[in-house]
């Protein structure tokens, strides 16, 4: 094996761990607390999560960057966040303390993910041929996460895995090896050493000042509202399949993930024939039918509407968020392009979902007013509602957004 393929294999595992490990647990949680009588509290992990998400740009900036080689700052982060997801099943007796340390692990394992993407930055040549095939092993591990949830642990233990600790047990077994793992990775040294960093530059407003324009407020605006109703899908789909009548509930999502590796690799074509306004809009479109099926499809738990909407997730994801990062960074410079595509994440998966989650929270548990589960009836009311919201920013974005003023 020549150095540059060992190269491209070890960072290609680096970044099947990594997403691994996020969706080992994050698709299976809520059915776990639920089965532990946290039914009205499974917003919480989707609240967390974008608070790490919006704390890790300040964290890089203020110290991985500055002080530490990446692949080191990547090691600790991982062990010491497998260490808290075996510990967090111990606490469940207590629902503050489990939600705390969700918080405490996600604080770890985000930061995770701009190391892991500027660590493969570093070390290779042709960002855009080599880093997409580096990437969508990442998707391939949060597949394989599903399947083995699902499929293996299902049948070893004979019962829903996504209902015990052992999707939690499995993203800690895993974070431990990748925590290992990373310190065999090639030397990364921190790439802000010696710089002066100012709290503006890590929040990406200096960024903001260099790309505003109207078209550009329009486009991250919109970014901001559709998250809003987007955080409903990651919550309450598994909740929503469980109630549908579905078994292996991790496996089925990953229909979704799927689809995203086969319209990553469309998307050159698409973006060829459609251009950015368009693919925003597909993609936008895409989350109003997913949701629209899910509705529809809830009182007689109709299957094919309900798989077709899971697998949307292609369109919705790859059209949406993919395409506004290349549109952000299309519209960058060397300078600022990290601080762009920091600003982008902090708005859409921590601004946006952070308010989504504890929308989309209070709305179901509205409908639940202390039941078990919402009825088949309840949950249609309930899809109908980001189906709105996000055909409400749809129609925003087609009259306002013009690329061409940009």
């Amino acid at each position: 094996m020549t150095f540059a393929s060992n190269l491209l294999f070890r960072l290609s595992a680096m970044m099947f761990l990594q997403f691994f490990i996020w969706g080992a647990w994050y698709t299976s949680i809520a059915v776990y607390m639920t089965e532990l009588g946290m039914k009205d509290l499974t917003h919480w992990p989707y609240t967390v999560n974008p608070i790490a998400a919006i704390l890790a740009p300040f964290f890089l900036g203020l110290i991985a960057d500055r002080y530490f080689a990446t692949e080191k700052v990547l090691g600790v982060l991982h062990l010491a966040g497998g260490v808290i997801l075996f510990t967090t099943p111990q606490v469940s007796h207590s629902p503050a303390l489990f939600i705390l340390l969700l918080l405490a692990y996600n604080l770890c394992y985000m930061p995770t993910l701009g190391l892991a993407n500027s660590l493969a930055f570093h070390h290779i040549e042709n960002q855009e041929k080599q880093f997409p095939v580096i990437r969508v092993f990442g998707t391939i591990g949060w597949i394989v996460a599903g399947l083995f949830i699902s499929f293996v642990l299902g049948k070893i233990t004979g019962r829903m895995a996504e209902s015990t600790p052992l999707p939690l047990y499995t993203a800690g077994a895993a974070s431990l090896l990748l925590g290992m793992f990373s310190f065999s990775l090639p030397h990364t040294p921190p790439k802000g050493a010696g710089e002066k960093v100012s709290m503006r530059s890590i929040a990406g407003l200096d960024a903001l000042q260099t790309l505003g324009s109207r078209p550009f407020y329009v486009f991250l605006i919109c970014s901001f509202l559709i998250c809003i109703p987007l955080a409903a899908y990651y919550n309450f789909t598994q909740l929503y399949l469980k109630a549908s009548g579905f078994e292996n509930i991790a496996g089925t999502q990953t229909l979704g993930q799927m689809s995203e590796v086969v319209f990553m690799l469309l998307m050159p074509l698409f973006f060829a024939r459609l251009g950015v306004k368009k693919m925003l809009l597909l993609g936008m479109l895409a989350w109003v039918v997913r949701y629209a099926l899910f509705a529809a499809g809830a009182p007689g738990s109709v299957t094919w509407m309900i798989i077709t909407g899971i697998a949307l997730h292609g369109i919705c994801y790859d059209f949406f968020f993919v395409t506004g990062q290349i549109y952000v960074d299309k519209k960058s410079n060397e300078k600022i392009r990290g601080q762009a595509q920091g600003f982008l994440v902090l708005v859409t998966y921590g601004l946006g979902m952070l308010i989504g989650a504890q929308i989309a929270g209070m709305t179901y548990n509205g409908f639940l007013q202390g039941a078990e589960a919402l009825t088949a009836q309840q949950w249609q009311s309930f899809w109908w509602l980001p189906a709105g919201f996000a055909l409400a920013v749809l129609a925003v974005f087609g009259l306002l957004f013009n690329e061409k003023d940009h």
